[in-house]
């Protein structure tokens, strides 16, 4: 007999505190004086999302001891290619798909506890282990009337809504920041956990039946469903921040994975068009617990052209058949929303304001393998604002939405590029546009993408020594 997300029902009598006390230490690792060169490494995507921070991570993950998401909830997505297999992944870190890596869900994250649970089954029935997984006791839990309000609040807006997945994040971050958020450690005391939800539905009741004309949430019916959640978590449920810290002391490698891009960011993204958390170098810190004088590089993701989805500016978007072939040669549809992503060239201005932002110290250039067969290939290096030239991004949000793209052409390829291993077997022109970019961006290029397959990658510079 199972419940209605599939695990073992909750036994009579059962007490997850009791449970807690019966599983192993998993955050009792030794200490030890750390060295001064602790390996945390960042790795972030460096324009709107959807850069293939998936194919990064997992390069990297048989040389990491543990991959941390550290933002972010299941608007974001990851797709991973291993052989003849695709794996899409939404809360999981991407390092999941490696053996010998402990995948880390750290505080900054917001988890749908079924959509983690689904996820982690999905994995299991394809023989992925998921039991190495730790969840913050920290991290915030999306209830269903944060989806129920993200939903409707977005309907609401009508022509000027900001594009959200319609899940959950923005209201539960809402929670996070106003103090009435339910967390993953709320589960294991069902006292606080009603108390919570209790004030919570308090507001939110009145907005859904006075607003928006929804029904009342019960609060008997919320805690019921969040409590379905509790024993199955319950193993994997840690204090992270004390895990990872641990592992630094040990000189183990934490790898610190951004779900979202840079422009994405809530403080430094292109505002309102942005996700509710911070993808950013910072955030990393703070969605963690890993402090700044910790982290040894900061690796930005950058797509050979540019993407995004939703809504909001974008200054080099196409609308013809260029933007059609980007389309469907890069397999240009959102992990996790089946959106088709909007296209355009490479945006130089967003590329130099990731690199400062972040503090990059590496770049790895992904799909460039996607450009080959243009004869031709525009790079973005200024916008013209109201007949002013800028080569970085404009200050305020009017300027941005009136920036257009002022191009400079690079001669294209037509070799195909997929094979290649090494910078040598690149064409002359690609090389040529590699080395262009890497000059207008500020960051070196440490690693290129040549194609979906997991070893489709040209590696210039070691991601870790």
């Amino acid at each position: 007999m199972v419940n209605s997300q599939g695990f073992p029902p909750i036994r009579e009598g059962f007490s997850v505190l009791t449970l807690l006390k019966t599983l192993p230490n998993r955050g009792n690792l030794p200490t030890r004086v750390p060295s001064c060169n602790v390996p945390a490494i960042i790795l972030l995507g460096s324009q709107w999302g959807d850069e293939g921070k998936g194919k990064a991570t997992d390069l990297l993950g048989g040389r990491v001891d543990y991959v941390v998401r550290y933002q972010g909830g299941n608007n974001a997505g990851h797709t991973v290619v291993i052989g003849d297999q695709k794996f899409a992944l939404h809360l999981l870190p991407s390092g999941i798909l490696t053996p010998e890596v402990i995948p880390v869900i750290g505080n900054g994250v917001v988890i749908d506890p079924a959509v983690l649970l689904q996820e982690m089954r999905g994995l299991n029935e394809r023989n992925v282990d998921t039991s190495k997984l730790l969840i913050s006791a920290n991290a915030h839990l999306i209830t269903p009337y944060h989806v129920t309000l993200d939903k409707v609040s977005e309907r609401f807006l009508g022509n000027s809504k900001i594009g959200t997945t319609g899940r959950g994040i923005g209201p539960t971050y809402a929670d996070k920041i106003s103090r009435i958020g339910i967390r993953v450690q709320d589960l294991f005391d069902e006292s606080i956990l009603r108390q919570k939800v209790e004030g919570a539905l308090l507001s939110k009741n009145q907005v859904l039946v006075k607003v928006y004309n929804r029904r009342a949430l019960e609060v008997d019916a919320i805690v019921e469903s969040l409590l379905e959640y509790a024993e199955a978590l319950a193993p994997y449920v840690v204090d992270t921040a004390l895990v990872l810290n641990k592992a630094l002391d040990l000189n183990k490698v934490v790898l610190l994975e951004g779900g979202q891009g840079t422009l994405l960011d809530v403080d430094h993204g292109t505002y309102p068009y942005v996700t509710s958390s911070n993808p950013t170098a910072g955030g990393a810190c703070t969605g963690s617990g890993i402090g700044p004088t910790r982290i040894d590089r900061t690796i930005g993701i950058l797509k050979a052209y540019t993407t995004r989805v939703g809504s909001g500016p974008f200054p080099t978007e196409l609308f013809d058949a260029d933007g059609e072939r980007l389309r469907t040669i890069g397999g240009e549809v959102g992990t996790t929303t089946g959106r088709a992503r909007r296209c355009g060239w490479f945006d130089a201005p967003i590329a130099k304001f990731a690199t400062r932002i972040n503090g990059l110290t590496d770049t790895f250039l992904t799909k460039l393998d996607v450009l080959t067969g243009f004869d031709r290939i525009p790079v973005c290096v200024a916008y013209d604002v109201d007949g002013t030239r800028m080569e970085e991004l404009p200050m305020t949000q009017t300027g941005f939405h009136h920036a257009k793209p002022i191009y400079e052409d690079l001669p294209g390829w037509t070799e195909d590029i997929s094979n290649a291993r090494s910078i040598e077997d690149l064409p002359a022109n690609a090389r040529s546009y590699v080395q262009f970019l890497e000059d207008i961006s500020g960051t070196r290029i440490s690693a290129i993408g040549v194609g979906q397959d997991r070893d489709a990658t040209i590696s210039l510079h070691d991601l870790i020594a």
